[in-house]
């Protein structure tokens, strides 16, 4: 599983030209790939990583708050594309990538748990061409890849 993180002071997700996502003010968004092994104990370890991450700058301006800190929300977007392999030629094969169906389940339930924690949660829409806007605040990318954080390779 792959999240990529993106601390934004605005994001909104849009789907045949209607907002179907949207949050103000200091948030994340972030883009979730599923590979074809993951599973509801691999997500929880990423979102509360996710969620424990102080990326928002305190009164001294370092980085020592959490979503939490700062009444933060969060876009979540589904984006298989995250397991593009670009190692032959110049077509990115997804074999890595879940079946829909796996990746369905799975992104519902990080919505949900992350229901549980953060009182503003919006989302894409699952399978749909979107459009993302967003306003990176820093700029500031954080990658959260269990293959890295879960099984490291040393």
């Amino acid at each position: 599983m792959k999240f990529i993180i993106q601390r934004v002071t605005h994001a909104s997700c849009k789907v045949e030209g209607k907002i179907v996502g949207e949050i103000d003010g200091n948030g994340f968004c972030v883009f979730i790939g599923v590979a074809e092994d993951d599973t509801k104990e691999i997500a929880d370890k990423l979102i509360r990583k996710m969620l424990g991450l102080r990326i928002f700058a305190d009164e001294n301006d370092k980085t020592n708050l959490s979503l939490h800190d700062v009444d933060g929300s969060l876009l979540l977007i589904s984006q298989f594309t995250l397991y593009a392999n670009c190692k032959k030629g110049f077509r990115p094969s997804f074999d890595r990538a879940g079946n829909p169906k796996l990746a369905n389940e799975l992104y519902e339930y990080i919505i949900a748990e992350c229901k549980k924690e953060i009182p503003i949660v919006e989302t894409g829409c699952f399978g749909e061409h979107m459009e993302i806007s967003l306003n990176n605040h820093g700029p500031f990318t954080i990658i959260l890849d269990s293959a890295e954080l879960i099984n490291p390779q040393k």
